[in-house]
């Protein structure tokens, strides 16, 4: 089994806000394998549902809000026995021009305080991480602010896109390896 983390807020007032890139990626990966909403079940401090395609996917959504992250995905990969270097996250990326994706499959947090927080909860870097870029903040805003606000108009589509590519990339990354998926998916800077 291999845990697929989409790293984002709950609630819906953050639903749609840059910082929620991980949860869209998921939600789009449980419509596209026909998981219920009913299916979603509240375990170890998160929203996860078991998919069960050639190889069996635990989707999951932290509900500890993201610099906790690694609180809920620490507890589902002990208790699933799930091995660090079966885990992909999904999250979102400040230093990646917008809708822009990056596929790494280990490293540091890169200040991305999700990110630390699974460093921490599992003890190592071995996972996979898909990277959806926001873009950085304008002039004068806050970081806090910026990755809790709404994509733009213009900026809607590209994110949309990123999105869809995300999902694919973990569904290329599942069925080919992390190798084919780096190569196909990973975006010009």
């Amino acid at each position: 089994m291999k845990i697929v983390a989409g790293l984002g807020n709950p609630g819906q007032e953050y639903s749609v806000t840059r910082h929620n890139v991980g949860f869209m990626a998921v939600d789009l990966l449980a419509d596209r394998w026909g998981i219920a909403i009913t299916s979603w079940r509240e375990r170890e401090k998160a929203l996860a549902a078991e998919y069960r395609g050639s190889e069996p996917v635990l989707l999951v959504k932290p509900q500890t809000y993201m610099n906790l992250s690694g609180i809920a995905v620490g507890a589902l990969a002990r208790w699933y026995k799930i091995p660090v270097t079966d885990i992909i996250v999904i999250y979102d990326d400040l230093d990646l021009p917008v809708g822009k994706l990056r596929l790494r499959s280990k490293g540091g947090s890169g200040g991305h305080r999700g990110i630390e927080s699974l460093l921490e909860h599992l003890g190592q870097d071995a996972f996979a991480r898909i990277r959806v870029g926001i873009g950085r903040p304008p002039q004068g805003w806050e970081t806090a602010d910026y990755v809790l606000s709404r994509f733009t108009a213009e900026e809607t589509p590209l994110i949309k896109d990123a999105i869809t590519r995300a999902a694919d990339a973990v569904e290329c990354l599942l069925k080919e390896g992390f190798n084919k998926a780096m190569n196909k998916f990973n975006s010009p800077a």
